[in-house]
């Protein structure tokens, strides 16, 4: 059997090479028709498209990418050519979460936002927002939670998040109803100058739009993770950025662990192969001493100043990047 993988997921060659399988690592970017004709099964991230133009004649029976988000996926063309796909949901929400919550707490330090009386809106509920809900909430913040096709009768409308939120914090899917869900409009019924943090997808938030509201004072602050036109992202909000890096809330060492798992599983009951050991995440180093403080286990400061030193360089800071753990070491 023959797999192609995305060169850039870290942690599941061994696992593989346990499968007795032929496994050749390309470029996610690269990786096109002629690499996958006369392949069974293909593992990748957001840099590739899986559609009919790379798959269509091919022997591909199996694609599987290791991220929460499969708008990279023609799930309309894989379904009618009979080729079994998955996404890995769940898989790195608390790294999101820990994202979000040295945000905040950077915020909190160096920029005046008072947790105890601040209202953190958060757009979309499910495996990340629960989980940022829940950080927000340990640090004592009041939590607006607008999910509308959940329609649970504690959430708000985003009209409501707009008009009483200090932080909007967006964790929705891509697709036609939240594209650019944060626009003119949404910008303009913005009341208390929030900061708005996009970590899902780029596209959840109109570039321009966003521009103007920190034009107009809308907006006091952007945090951005996730950009328009990766890896050409915008260098005007690049640089009106508080916090700006290169698509990697999700890049913890747990997450990545999560999801080889649950690709291993996904492959291995597919193609009817015995399921080797689990993946585990490397460990931190032995003579790290966890002081409790959550921005010691991850800044997000030092990947915003890495992005705003090279920009050039979004590629190579997200696909190099160094993977943080979530959790301090066990003793």
């Amino acid at each position: 059997m023959k797999i192609i993988v995305d060169d850039k997921i870290p942690f599941i060659r061994d696992a593989l090479a346990a499968t007795g399988s032929d496994v050749a690592y390309l470029r996610g970017s690269d990786i096109g028709a002629c690499d996958v004709a006369d392949a069974d099964a293909l593992i990748v991230r957001t840099r590739t498209r899986c559609d009919a133009a790379l798959l269509a004649g091919s022997r591909v029976s199996f694609v599987a990418t290791a991220t929460i988000g499969y708008d990279h996926l023609d799930t309309a063309f894989l379904d009618a050519a009979g080729i079994r796909w998955m996404n890995c949901p769940g898989c790195n929400s608390g790294s999101v979460a820990q994202y979000v919550e040295s945000v905040l707490l950077v915020l909190s330090r160096y920029a005046g936002l008072d947790l105890g009386h601040s209202v953190l809106g958060v757009v979309g509920c499910g495996h990340v927002g629960s989980k940022v809900v829940g950080v927000a909430r340990r640090l004592g913040m009041e939590v607006l939670v607008c999910d509308p096709p959940l329609g649970h009768a504690d959430f708000v409308s985003l009209d409501e998040v707009a008009r009483r939120a200090d932080v909007i914090t967006f964790h929705v899917p891509l697709d036609a109803t939240t594209r650019h869900m944060a626009d003119d409009r949404f910008f303009s019924q913005l009341v208390r100058r929030p900061v708005v943090i996009n970590s899902s997808r780029g596209e959840v938030v109109d570039t321009d739009a966003l521009l103007r509201a920190l034009d107009r004072g809308l907006v006091s602050q952007a945090v951005v993770d996730t950009w328009e036109h990766e890896p050409l992202i915008d260098r005007r909000l690049l640089e009106r950025a508080y916090l700006a890096t290169p698509h990697i809330a999700g890049y913890s060492a747990d997450g990545k662990a999560n999801a080889d798992n649950m690709i291993l599983e996904g492959l291995c009951r597919h193609f009817a192969l015995p399921l080797p050991p689990p993946v585990e995440p490397p460990e931190l180093p032995s003579d790290f001493v966890y002081s409790g403080d959550a921005l010691q286990l991850y800044d997000v400061r030092i990947d915003s100043r890495n992005l705003k030193c090279r920009p050039d360089c979004f590629e190579q800071l997200r696909g190099d990047y160094r993977l943080r753990r979530e959790r301090p070491p066990r003793r």
